[in-house]
């Protein structure tokens, strides 16, 4: 739903804020007021080409922005258009594209008049809303086709070249056979080969150190040695008693010393075989990183992956005849799933035409035809025309000239449309726009189209820029598009204000698009008489006042 749109700029509109209400607002004000720069507004919202005639002179560019509640929250779009006929896109504040700008605003808001976007003309969503109208299923054909693409899905890994498939065997039995040689047990393995090669490598070095740490200790002329001479040089000398014996206890704890020394030394393993296998073996765990995977964890899982792939291929005939037979039985149920689809959406296609053309007559159309042309197997092919006259051929809505024609006929349709839910399925409230809708009509056609036009907005929020006072009175809000004369620094300067009219000078606005004389008593008695009678339709589930 739109909740605030901002204009600045954009021809005799310098700044004005638009706040269209829930259900119906009329759009309303003299020929040449600016009702029509407000649709041009929103059309720049849904990606309508931007034109640089537009931008108000003396401006160095025109900006649009709006505020639409859209689940989860809100969506704020806007478009700034240049002088020099360069436009920019915003989205959430954010800048995008154009197309990304249309593509949200297609699913908020849609205009109905000459020469506007209309999602209604789109194909995909004129079928779309024929299976709603219709109640139509597609749910066999699309279970059909999700199967047909897992399968092709299948097909495809399971490969249909039979040179890819002898090269991709070969490639897989070479690997196979590398990895089964290394017998890859433990992918902790070359982490514990690391310690081991550290160990060993300095085995060497290590022996070296605790064989001269034992002569210092035990050899000749070494500490025991030493220690020894002075044990005996003190020894009988009792007043040196106590320190002899602290000194044979050194000489005890230097034997033991050199004793764990040499046995270290005699423990070290210098095995330069078992180092150059290790070395080996990590450089070959290495490789095998480097070719499958970045751990031996990885390595060892693409493993198990290329064998099971191999066996696939091995077994790849039979398993090809099991696909190809399947893929067959999922044909034969397409086939019959798009037959069925094409058979209700042309059984559908009559009675949807039949409503809309009963719409139309009450839309002061009542001779017009409405048909809904259904082609193809699954009834891809959905086209909407409209003859208007007697005489007149049916035409594609997209080729039908007449603006009022044709957002009448839109009219009729999103009235039909009504109960079958939104065919664009935008999952919030949409904002339909009409301009034109009540070209060429008066009298009870008028009267016909304001009560349509407040039945839709039972289901969406609409706007409609009307020039009949009976399709205004049954709007919920009434806003009018105003022309002032303000001083300027060059001179005097015309401008655009929109304002929300209710009470008497909503009486007073609809006696001015009566009689052309806000004032006149008469037609503010028949502009009181309208609103009475519109107000029981205004009320509905709480709309209006």
């Amino acid at each position: 739903m739109l909740l605030e749109l901002r204009v600045r700029d954009l021809g005799v509109i310098d700044d004005q804020t638009v706040l269209p209400g829930p259900g119906l607002t009329a759009l309303t004000g003299e020929t040449g007021a600016g009702k029509t720069l407000i649709v041009e507004a929103l059309g720049l919202l849904v990606g309508e080409r931007p034109d640089s005639l537009l931008v108000r002179p003396g401006a160095e560019e025109a900006m649009v922005e709006g505020r639409f509640g859209a689940a989860p929250g809100e969506a704020i779009l806007a478009r700034a258009v240049s002088a020099a006929g360069r436009s920019r896109a915003y989205v959430d504040g954010r800048m995008a594209s154009a197309a990304a700008l249309a593509e949200l605003g297609a699913t908020l808001l849609d205009l109905h008049g000459q020469h506007a976007s209309q999602s209604l003309l789109a194909p995909a969503v004129q079928r779309a809303a024929l299976d709603a109208a219709g109640g139509v299923e597609r749910g066999r054909l699309d279970e059909a086709r999700r199967r047909l693409r897992q399968l092709t899905g299948r097909q495809a890994e399971l490969g249909g070249d039979a040179r890819a498939r002898t090269h991709e065997v070969d490639l897989l039995r070479f690997q196979l056979a590398e990895l089964d040689a290394a017998d890859l047990a433990d992918p902790e393995e070359d982490d514990a080969l690391r310690d081991e090669e550290e160990r060993l490598g300095d085995a060497v070095a290590l022996r070296s150190a605790l064989g001269a740490a034992h002569d210092c200790l035990a050899g000749d002329g070494g500490a025991l040695d030493r220690v020894g001479s002075a044990v005996a040089a003190l020894t009988g000398s009792r007043p040196l008693a106590a320190l002899l014996e602290r000194l044979r206890g050194v000489v005890a704890e230097v034997a033991d010393g050199a004793d764990e020394v040499r046995a270290a030394a005699e423990g070290v393993e210098e095995d330069p075989e078992r180092l150059a296998w290790v070395g080996a073996r990590r450089h070959a765990l290495r490789e095998l990183r480097r070719k499958y995977g970045d751990t031996l964890a990885e390595v060892i899982a693409y493993r198990e992956h290329a064998r099971r792939r191999l066996e696939e291929l091995e077994s790849h005939d039979a398993t090809a005849r099991e696909l190809q037979a399947e893929r067959a039985a999922i044909e034969e149920e397409l086939v019959a799933a798009q037959t069925e689809l094409g058979a209700a959406r042309r059984a559908a296609a009559p009675p949807f035409g039949a409503a809309v053309e009963a719409r139309l007559k009450q839309l002061a159309l009542p001779r017009a035809r409405f048909e809904v042309h259904v082609e193809g197997t699954a009834g891809e092919d959905v086209t909407w025309l409209l003859g208007a006259n007697p005489g007149e051929p049916a035409l594609p809505l997209a080729k039908v000239a007449s603006g009022g024609e044709l957002a009448r006929t839109m009219l009729a349709v999103r009235l039909v449309l009504g109960q079958a839910g939104d065919p664009e399925g935008a999952g919030t409230e949409r904002t339909l726009v009409f301009d034109e809708v009540d070209a060429g009509i008066g009298g009870e056609a008028a009267t016909a189209v304001g009560r349509a036009l407040s039945a839709l907005a039972d289901h969406h929020q609409v706007i409609v820029v009307t020039h009949l006072a009976q399709v205004a009175a049954f709007a919920d809000h009434h806003l009018v598009v105003s022309k002032d004369v303000k001083a300027a620094p060059a001179g005097e300067r015309t401008v655009a204000r929109v304002r929300a009219v209710d009470g008497a000078e909503r009486v007073a606005e609809l006696s001015r698009m009566l009689s052309g004389r806000p004032a006149s008593a008469t037609a503010r008695s028949h502009a009181e008489e309208l609103l009475r009678e519109a107000r029981p339709v205004r009320s509905r589930k709480g709309r209006g006042r």
